[in-house]
């Protein structure tokens, strides 16, 4: 059921058997699939899109237009859709890019607790089927991730990378900006990634 708490717009779409928790908020045109949970505190806005079975455990919040698949889980604090760190040097002041991209995630995708998936700039970020995040990770604007690729906690993922499938990234690694991780490739924890590994193996 939805909360006497919970602030529902009026163009909003909730399948009757979906959980609305205390305090919620969703926002114009969301559309909520069957036996979805909201839990206490999350926000979901405008245009968002979460499929079946999927839950958000509390204080989750979804920016505009982030899509999220089905069966996925969503701990306490993740933030997706914020805008991304894009900014551009205009005569010695940063002045703010917009960011236009959204946020997609497949199914089965779990993510963290208070860890970020940063919108794209044009195009989106993704996260494809079976992408299990730990907490406290970072995801930059327009990055990729494959499917069932698996990354421990406190690791951070620069703007535009890509990374391929059955991957896993250790805790408190770090991996620049626009290179490309391939398939099955397994990166140790700590690790700094300053460049493309397209071959699978351990690193």
């Amino acid at each position: 059921g939805i909360a006497d708490s919970a602030v529902i717009a009026a163009s909003a779409e909730i399948d009757k058997s979906a959980s609305i928790g205390p305090c919620s908020v969703i926002g114009e045109g969301v559309r909520i699939a069957a036996n979805v949970v909201v839990g206490p505190g999350s926000v979901v806005e405008s245009e968002c899109e979460i499929g079946e079975q999927t839950r958000l455990v509390a204080r989750v919040t979804l920016c505009h237009r982030t899509r999220v698949g089905a069966r996925c889980l969503l701990h306490p604090g993740s933030v997706l859709g914020a805008d991304g760190f894009g900014l551009a040097n205009d005569q010695g002041r940063w002045v703010k890019v917009p960011q236009l991209g959204r946020v997609w995630l497949g199914d089965d995708v779990e993510i963290g607790a208070n860890t970020t998936v940063d919108r794209g700039a044009l195009e989106d970020t993704i996260l494809h089927d079976g992408v299990k995040l730990d907490n406290l990770i970072q995801i930059a604007h327009n990055v990729e991730v494959g499917e069932n690729t698996a990354m421990a906690g406190c690791a951070g993922v620069a703007g535009s990378t890509k990374i391929g499938r059955n991957c896993t990234i250790g805790g408190q690694t770090g991996l620049v900006g626009h290179i490309t991780i391939g398939d099955n490739v397994h990166i140790s924890g700590a690790a700094l990634v300053s460049r493309s590994f397209p071959e699978a193996g351990y690193y």
